[in-house]
């Protein structure tokens, strides 16, 4: 198996990937094909995919944060089972993730992401592939070490329409085990810019913004 970056639409296992993330993930979730030229050219944006055989099987976006020493895990696809997707996956990206703190001068803080929550809400459909199953990916990211950050979440929808997507937790992976608590501001710092791409931010999302402003630490728990 294969660890390729994309940097480029035009590049054919783009297409392949992007149709893969059709078929995993809601419609809410999944970014046009267009408007991933830009993200794609972004340096500082890191899309690989697992390549098996020829045909894209699975893929994973991330970034790194210099100036806070963190990563985002923007999305990570099992597009098939029993060839270990997951773990090559996980093992490539922190590999590549442990080389770009190291070029900061520093080891990796951290890494968000935002994972379901099935316990929430269970409408979620993921192409049929059993280990995308919300379930299963939770218990999988809790394994790793990620714990949920305690407050109520809701993030834009990439469909840039406004609307405030909900059923999902924002978490954090320390480096450190020791960590049980990080900065509201940077939370609130990261979270502006992620999101700053999309131009039509929900009232709900801002108002969650104002409140984590108000607060000097936001707690890890559990997943």
């Amino acid at each position: 198996m294969d660890y390729i970056r994309i940097t480029t639409i035009e590049d054919p296992l783009f297409a392949k990937m992007h149709a893969l993330l059709g078929k995993i993930f809601p419609p809410e979730e999944v970014l046009e094909f267009d408007l991933w030229k830009e993200p794609l050219e972004d340096p500082s944006i890191r899309v690989f995919v697992a390549v098996y055989e020829g045909e894209v099987v699975g893929a994973t976006e991330y970034r790194y944060y210099p100036a806070w020493n963190i990563a985002m895990t923007d999305f990570t696809i099992i597009g098939e089972s029993n060839l270990g997707i997951g773990r090559f996956l996980a093992v490539k990206r922190a590999a590549d993730l442990a080389r770009l703190a190291q070029e900061n001068g520093k080891v990796l803080y951290g890494m968000f992401a935002e994972i379901y929550d099935p316990y929430e809400r269970e409408d979620f459909a993921f192409g049929g592939v059993m280990a995308m199953n919300p379930y299963v990916r939770r218990e999988v990211l809790s394994h790793l070490g990620y714990q949920r950050l305690d407050f109520p979440y809701v993030h834009p929808s990439w469909k840039n329409d406004g609307e405030a997507i909900e059923g999902l937790d924002f978490c954090f992976m320390p480096t450190d085990d020791s960590v049980t608590e990080i900065d509201a501001n940077l939370v609130v710092d990261f979270l502006t810019d992620y999101y700053s791409v999309l131009s039509n931010k929900p009232a709900r999302w801002i108002d969650m913004i104002d409140e984590l402003k108000m607060k000097d630490k936001v707690q890890l728990r559990p997943l």
